[in-house]
């Protein structure tokens, strides 16, 4: 059946890993408390903010506490440049229910062989973002796992690359010795600048665990970076973490939404379920794909699907 782990921790910290930059951009207006701060925070966020235009997409009154899922996406352009779309090389599901004070995380492994909804095709689900964005994402992965998707969260990876320069690199504690792209990594504690952290961050041939393996790289370089940013250094260059995100993210969670995850939702982050989907890989048509177990799939929509009062 699916990997689960159940953790248990403060209710801010724990959801900042979870949600990526948004609510880091919430704990730096509501921990700095001062109006500069806040004024530069509010116009990072009116830069990020991006609608989505989908059919049939219910609207989430965040000031009720009601429960709602965001998909968030690591978008890596690779060689393709900046102005390419790119594909979603870290896909995660949380759904959060502030009355149960639960939240849950689901990760989707990158080759899933899925419908892609609106293409009429099936194909990779890191496709998705390729062929219609994050409006085509959102509905390819609700369409999977049964359940609607509220609101997303991307962010390029090359914004982890500024980040973690910005804040002046960060320690991680490596597993696995490798070279990648001239890059050396060795076994245990290393600091990695920008360049190198994308490198550790990309590469997934050389790993035993294969992309599952990559994925406790991205969860753990993007821990190390909040923490330096909530340290007294990281707030003393929050600028250059606002300008890293305004260039690399974009959602369609609001100011006034964040602002309200914060105040009104810290409950439903104290206990979070982590879940990883597995899938057994099989090829066709010479590509390489992954497929999901119906029971472990079906398992983990009924978790999903009670969250979210479904």
């Amino acid at each position: 059946m699916a990997r689960r782990s159940h953790k248990k921790t403060s209710g801010g910290k724990k959801v900042l890993r979870i949600v990526l930059i948004v609510l880091l951009i919430l704990v730096l207006a509501i921990v700095g408390a001062v109006t500069k701060l806040y004024f530069d925070v509010s116009s990072s966020v009116g830069q990020t903010y991006n609608s989505v235009d989908r059919d049939g997409s219910r609207e989430i009154d965040f000031s009720d506490e009601e429960p709602f899922s965001v998909l968030l996406l690591g978008i890596d352009t690779g060689d393709l440049g900046r102005t390419e779309q790119g594909r979603s090389d870290t896909m995660m599901v949380a759904t959060v229910n502030p009355q149960e004070n639960k939240s849950t995380l689901v990760s989707i492994p990158r080759d899933t062989y899925v419908d892609i909804i609106g293409h009429d095709t099936q194909d990779k689900i890191n496709h998705a973002y390729a062929f219609g964005g994050a409006s085509m994402s959102m509905d390819t992965v609700s369409n999977f796992l049964d359940i609607p998707i509220d609101h997303y969260v991307s962010i390029n990876m090359e914004g982890i690359k500024e980040l973690v320069d910005a804040v002046g690199g960060v320690d991680v504690n490596n597993d696995l010795e490798f070279t990648y792209e001239d890059y050396d990594y060795e076994f245990g504690k290393i600091h990695l600048n920008g360049d190198e952290a994308l490198g550790y961050l990309r590469m997934r041939y050389d790993d035993p665990e294969g992309d599952y393996g990559r994925q406790k790289r991205q969860r753990a370089v993007v821990e190390a970076v909040v923490d330096k940013t909530l340290s007294l250094s990281g707030v003393t260059q929050y600028q250059q973490v606002l300008d890293a995100m305004e260039d690399n993210m974009k959602t369609d969670l609001s100011f006034g939404d964040m602002r309200s995850l914060a105040l009104d939702y810290r409950g439903a982050f104290s206990s979070i379920d982590q879940l990883q989907l597995q899938g057994d890989g099989f090829t066709q048509d010479g590509v390489s794909y992954q497929r999901v177990d119906e029971d472990e799939l079906q398992e983990v929509q009924e978790t999903l699907q009670e969250q979210l009062n479904q």
